[in-house]
């Protein structure tokens, strides 16, 4: 995995930081060279796992997506955030006609799902361009959870979600914001309405695929939501 390359670059980092006699204008620049050299392998590395990642018959996400998603998900499997080697990706730049999600099973670099996704009523219509972290805002929030434990609630089994950004997404378990599923997430919504249902601000699933993907996902997988309206910055801002 790539998380196991750290170790080596730290040691380099520390290894050229051993040399008492060096200003600090060398040590400034050998920092830059080496956080140059990590962010080149790990680009690098994350490429190569792109490459060769098993589509099982699903579209691949992109890959700027994608490489967000994997980042993310090494820092939080690195400080022990996550378990599981399962990435669950939804890319809310997409229209919510498209399959948007996709769960990835990264022992095997195997995509086990792509499906369709709702997001929150007040977040767009066809397209997501609002987000809120705040209550009764009936919006999606974007960025990195953690997945939790399975309820029965009112849509049947459900998923909770732990939000692991401060600011984006961490009410996400007081406001309610779940996976479940939902009839109006389906094929036959999407031609009736124009556009695929939308729900208060869960990531809502087909009704069929609902119990297969979050038996899968459940208990401390990753799960990422994606948008361009934000920068890439979980590292500054993730809960520990």
């Amino acid at each position: 995995m790539i998380y196991k390359i750290y170790p080596l670059l730290v040691f380099l980092l520390l290894s050229f930081g051993k040399d008492s006699k060096s200003t600090p204008e060398v040590k400034n620049e050998t920092s830059k060279s080496i956080a140059k050299v990590e962010k080149l392998t790990v680009d690098a590395k994350i490429e190569s796992v792109y490459n060769t990642l098993n589509s099982n018959h699903f579209q691949l996400p992109e890959l700027r997506t994608f490489s967000e998603a994997l980042k993310g998900f090494y820092l939080l499997k690195e400080k022990g955030v996550i378990q599981k080697d399962i990435l669950t990706l939804i890319d809310f730049s997409l229209s919510s006609n498209m399959k948007r999600l996709w769960v990835i099973d990264l022992s095997t670099n195997t995509i086990l799902f792509q499906s369709l996704v709702a997001h929150g009523r007040n977040t767009g219509e066809e397209f997501a361009s609002a987000f809120s972290n705040t209550n009764s805002s009936f919006k999606s929030s974007l960025g990195f959870y953690a997945t939790g434990e399975i309820y029965q609630g009112k849509h049947g089994a459900s998923l909770r979600l732990d939000g692991l950004e401060r600011g984006f997404n961490d009410n996400a378990r007081e406001r309610g914001v779940v996976m479940h599923g939902a009839d109006y997430v389906s094929e036959s919504f999407i031609r009736d309405h124009k556009r695929l249902g939308r729900s208060q601000g869960c990531p809502a699933l087909p009704v069929e695929l609902t119990d297969e993907i979050i038996q899968t996902i459940k208990e401390k997988s990753c799960l990422y939501i994606y948008h361009p309206s934000r920068g890439f910055a979980m590292e500054q801002k993730l809960i520990s």
